[in-house]
């Protein structure tokens, strides 16, 4: 007879919880017999995991048995299917998938991807019954308060969802307010759980602003909602002249609005104490659409679709993510989305080209100098900042985008290589899969072996996958630095090139 063992995900040995039990006396009583269990034990998994809440069971042989154990999220279908998806997409870009640093990076894909739409199989009616509290309004008859006409706003909620134009993230600041009904108020945390459930879909800014107030009405039957959304989408540049407009950068921001009952005439005084109260708070209310009309195509992914056509395999494979996600690839907003983020991907597609350095070749260093010498008292100082990146991060297929900054020494005399070759090489790299810790070093490689060992370089980035996967991170920026020749062992040359790299720059805004 087989010896069974069961995993459960989310707690440590010095962790038990009565789903163990429960588990053990399943194993005991499971098939036709009895299951010795002499030698049933416990082993626990990696706390990555652990918000999955799922178990499963394992014979010690390897073997899984089924029943009603729950699957675990690797073995969901449509986990599966989003990893078979992902493996096509690298494949078209000409990737190995088995190398290290793409292994998983299906996996991890699918899970940011299912836990950046687990709105799909969440209810407001799960959050909201149970939540309503009894609440006087006013003993006088005069004025409002309370639970009987009060207003009510939770402000400055921090959001993301996933843009149905281009399946990338977009951060959400939301402000909610509303009117109680029948002296009954709500618990303030289910306001921002029952944003979430509708954040946590593909979203477009407008429909989300809707769907959250209209769930709200009916869930909690308020005499009216409000909700004021601010939207910043990552800019998604022109390739043809991303390198050449060092100010691009900047976050594509959208404010709209929507109200029902007492809210849903934008010039009442009720409307007029809550956009008081968000300018109270340094909110921007002038600025607030109606309709949704202006933002029909706020996504910057719209600016690119039109170019050539994309594989169709590929294609295939995002409108398969689409289906796995819950969503409906036909529905009119998502038919150009796989075209969309596949002509994205291509930019970043794996190639052998060698890079044209402007009729610089590596390794040429004696080009750069006066006179061949290694007088370091002779050297002088240079920079280049604010050189711009993109880049697309190999484990989750996101962007992330930032600025290079360059410190180097050259012999004095010598004239300092022009920024359009630095702003080369950095476009190079980074227009492939990466990470941000590789990159930086292979920028730091290249410009050494042209302009001679003493090179830094300082990198700082946004990156995508920081507000997405349950991370959500919002306004964290990530820099790296490499140093070869003397400032690797010199800080005052660091410390030099360090203090005038700008303390604001638009990988930071």
């Amino acid at each position: 007879m087989n010896s069974l063992g069961f995993k459960y995900w989310g707690r440590t040995p010095h962790q038990p919880h009565p789903l163990a039990i429960c588990v053990a006396l399943v194993i005991m009583r499971w098939g036709s017999g009895v299951v010795e269990l002499g030698r049933v034990g416990l082993d626990w998994f990696d706390d990555e995991l652990a918000d999955e809440g799922h178990y499963y069971l394992e014979l010690e042989n390897g073997v899984k048995r089924g029943g009603n154990v729950k699957l675990s999220f690797e073995e969901e279908p449509e986990i599966l299917d989003i990893e078979d998806a992902v493996r096509v997409l690298l494949q078209g870009l000409g990737e190995d998938i088995e190398q290290e640093g793409l292994r998983k990076t299906p996996l991890r894909v699918a899970r940011a991807l299912r836990e950046g739409t687990r709105g799909y199989k969440q209810t407001v009616k799960d959050i909201v019954c149970g939540a309503l509290f009894p609440e006087a309004g006013l003993e006088s008859g005069v004025g409002h308060a309370g639970g009987a006409g009060g207003l009510v706003i939770v402000r400055d909620l921090d959001l993301f969802s996933y843009c149905e134009s281009c399946l990338f993230p977009f951060q959400i600041k939301c402000h909610v307010g509303y009117v109680p009904y029948g002296q009954q108020v709500v618990g303030l945390s289910k306001l921002s759980r029952v944003a979430d459930i509708f954040a946590k879909r593909l979203q477009d800014p407008q429909r989300l602003a809707n769907e959250l107030c209209t769930a709200l009405q009916h869930g909690i039957k308020a005499t009216g909602v409000a909700v004021v959304l601010q939207c910043s989408h990552i800019p998604l540049p022109n390739f043809e002249t991303a390198i050449l407009d060092p100010n691009h950068g900047g976050w594509v921001k959208i404010l709209v609005t929507s109200g029902t009952g007492v809210f849903e005439d934008e010039k009442s005084d009720t409307w007029t104490d809550f956009l008081s109260l968000l300018r109270f708070r340094d909110r921007n209310v002038e600025d607030i659409c109606s309709g949704g009309s202006s933002n029909k195509s706020w996504c910057p992914s719209h600016a690119f679709c039109k170019t050539e056509p994309a594989n169709s395999v590929m294609l295939n494979a995002v409108a398969s993510i689409l289906c796995s996600l819950g969503e409906d690839p036909l529905r009119k907003e998502l038919v150009e989305t796989p075209a969309r983020f596949v002509n994205w991907l291509m930019k970043f597609r794996n190639t052998n080209l060698d890079m044209k350095l402007n009729g610089f070749v590596r390794n040429s260093r004696d080009s750069l100098t006066s006179n061949g010498g290694v007088d370091h008292t002779e050297d002088c100082f240079c920079s280049e900042l604010n050189l711009t990146l993109w880049s697309q991060c190999e484990h989750h297929l996101l962007p992330f985008h930032g600025v290079v900054h360059i410190g180097y020494y050259c012999s004095n005399g010598a004239s300092p290589v022009g920024r359009s070759l630095l702003q080369s090489i950095v476009h190079f790299y980074g227009f492939k899969l990466q990470v941000q810790e590789r990159l930086t070093r292979q920028i730091a490689e290249t410009i050494s072996s042209i302009l001679g060992e003493d090179v830094m370089v300082v990198v700082e980035a946004n990156h995508m996958c920081m507000i997405a996967r349950g991370i959500e991170k919002f306004g964290s920026n990530t820099a790296t630095i490499g140093v070869l020749g003397r400032f690797s062992t010199d800080p005052t040359a660091r410390a030099k090139f360090l203090q005038i790299i700008p303390s604001s720059c638009p990988a930071r805004g």
